[in-house]
């Protein structure tokens, strides 16, 4: 019996998907709920499985290619998966072109993420020539670039059917570029800033905050916060409680405007951005107010885990009703973070660095954060927004108030 392989009902405001990359060949034994590709989207990678043991008999639909929900992008055969059934003629032919080296992967390039693959491909590379400086050993796009860059790359095959490389062109002084179509999730990346730069009137304000009760809280519960909870005590526990404690006093700032109204949630779901190969994501902490520093950890630990493997799911990604991005585990010493719209204001930490401080009239070398809050303006007023993250500082410098709520 035969099944249809279709792309799953695609997420709500997403319209198509783009074929990222097939984990199996034409012929391939597969097994009840193996993943057989994935499908990239402006927002999540979605993988599709395989609903009975089988053979995939047909790819109708190769890598790279927009799809939309309900569409057949491959045909598996049901049935035991214990050998691989005869070739048929495409089969062959296919299986000549492996042969011959033309596109041949190794098992090691097939664990790497769709970006690196692809620019293994264009560079006629294998996994197992370059180091991999990722998480588990994978390969990054760095790496492959830096191998690239060396000059150990191999010219591409004349006979190779893999994906060509973009063509480069030189320009006038003899320099080469090359032109490469943005993946889905950067084109909306890009969409959704110039939206939040066009549809609000954002403003940013600045503070500072020394972080030395904070370190001093996490160097003495280290330890025992670890083995009741199972997670390293992080610093983003305290900005998420810090955050919740000043949205609760200044309401307008976990609010957003649609149309011509209001809306002020009674709920704090805190949107914590985390940097992937694939771009910047968003997952969200829900009722965060209901969490204890152990939930936010694990739950932001585990969020972390989804986003770098591609897991996250649109309920992951939905909703949000403040959200903190934390450019300081890049270095960064002052930025102004974009709104993530429709939310009203997004909070940026920043590296903490030891500086020179006046302390009880005596200047002392204190571990110090810059904090910068960007706010739309048309709901939030400086005022507001200057209290907003003074309370947060206030919190941050006297752990003690995010136990009491003062």
């Amino acid at each position: 019996m035969t099944i249809e392989i279709k792309v799953p009902n695609l997420p709500e405001s997403v319209s198509s998907a783009t074929v990222a990359e097939w984990h199996i060949k034409a012929g391939d034994t597969v097994s009840r709920e193996q993943n057989l590709v994935d499908l990239e989207t402006d927002k999540v990678m979605l993988e599709v499985p395989a609903t009975s043991d089988g053979v995939l008999k047909e790819i109708r639909i190769e890598a790279g290619a927009t799809v939309n929900a309900g569409d057949v992008i491959g045909i598996l055969e049901e049935g035991s998966a214990s050998a691989k059934p005869a070739a048929s003629k495409s089969d062959d032919s296919a299986a000549a072109k492996q042969e011959s080296g033309a596109s041949s992967e190794s098992a090691d390039d097939t664990q790497q993420s769709p970006a690196v693959r692809k620019l293994l491909a264009e560079l006629n590379l294998k996994a197992s020539m370059i180091q991999g400086t990722g998480k588990g050993g994978r390969l990054t796009v760095e790496d492959v670039k830096a191998h690239a860059d060396k000059g150990s790359a191999p010219a591409p095959s004349k006979s190779s059917d893999a994906t060509p490389a973009p063509e480069a062109r030189r320009t006038a002084g003899g320099r080469e570029e090359q032109r490469v179509p943005m993946t889905r999730i950067r084109a909306r990346i890009a969409e959704r800033l110039v939206q939040a730069q066009q549809s609000a009137a954002m403003l940013t304000t600045f503070n500072e905050v020394d972080m030395k009760a904070v370190g001093d809280t996490r160097a003495k519960y280290k330890d025992q916060f670890q083995k009741a909870h199972g997670v390293k005590l992080g610093f983003m526990s305290f900005f998420v409680k810090a955050s919740i404690e000043a949205l609760k006093k200044y309401p307008a700032v976990n609010a957003s405007i649609d149309g011509n109204d209001v809306i002020y949630h009674s709920y704090y779901d805190i949107g914590v951005a985390v940097s992937t190969e694939r771009g910047l994501v968003v997952p969200v902490l829900r009722d965060a107010d209901a969490l204890s520093f152990g939930d936010i950890e694990q739950s932001i630990g585990n969020l972390g885990i989804k986003a770098r493997d591609g897991k996250l799911t649109m309920d992951d990604l939905t909703g949000g009703t403040f959200s903190i991005t934390n450019g300081g585990v890049f270095g960064s010493m002052m930025s102004t973070p974009i709104l993530n719209p429709p939310q009203a204001a997004i909070l940026g930490m920043h590296g903490m660095f030891d500086r020179p401080v006046v302390v009880d009239g005596e200047i002392k070398i204190r571990p110090m954060m810059y904090l910068a809050l960007t706010y739309d303006h048309r709901l939030i007023d400086g005022r507001e927004a200057v209290l907003f993250l003074r309370t947060i500082k206030e919190s941050l410098e006297d752990p003690a108030r995010l136990l009491l709520s003062i």
